[in-house]
């Protein structure tokens, strides 16, 4: 199953999201299986960052849960929300998906 997750952070803590960057981005990267795309969401008006999102093929919430707990941002109080979404994709590059 597909799931979408919505991460919005807490913006004081801009410097933990500078200091484990490499750390989160080697560890999405053993994760590749599992976590098809990830990236920062920023805000429209002012480009300030605001969380991220991912797109993860899991066989349940539960999987989701222990995967994103894992991750080296979360221990840190950077995530202020997570919002796990099912997710069917029925569009792409111009096409119809069955």
């Amino acid at each position: 199953m597909l799931y979408a997750i919505l991460f919005e952070d807490n913006a004081g803590h801009a410097e933990v999201r500078q200091r484990l960057m490499p750390d989160h981005l080697a560890w999405l990267e053993r994760h590749a299986g599992t976590i098809l795309a990830a990236g920062p969401l920023r805000d429209a008006a002012d480009g300030q960052p605001v969380g991220g999102l991912w797109l993860v093929e899991a066989d349940g919430r539960q999987s989701v849960e222990a995967l994103y707990r894992d991750d080296p941002f979360w221990p840190t109080g950077l995530r202020r929300t997570v919002r796990i979404l099912e997710w069917r994709q029925v569009f792409n590059e111009g096409k119809r998906l069955t």
